[in-house]
């Protein structure tokens, strides 16, 4: 895989990785760990929540108004 960056990327990465002692690369992969753990956490909450809804919909409805 080959990430292109604009300049301004570029040197914002290079610059947090030099500020944490770490290659660009590192960086760039503890970003995409993030970004995936993130999304993930995301769409759990997400589907807690349908569920809820799902079992509980006219409970939370009565309770609304």
């Amino acid at each position: 895989m080959t990430l292109r960056l604009t300049d301004e990327e570029h040197e914002a990465l290079r610059d947090r990785a030099a500020l944490e002692g770490i290659s660009m690369q590192e960086a760039a992969r503890r970003a995409v760990r993030d970004y995936v753990a993130s999304r993930d956490r995301r769409d759990r909450i997400d589907a807690a929540a349908e569920l809820v809804i799902e079992r509980h919909g006219e409970a939370l409805r009565r309770l609304g108004e």
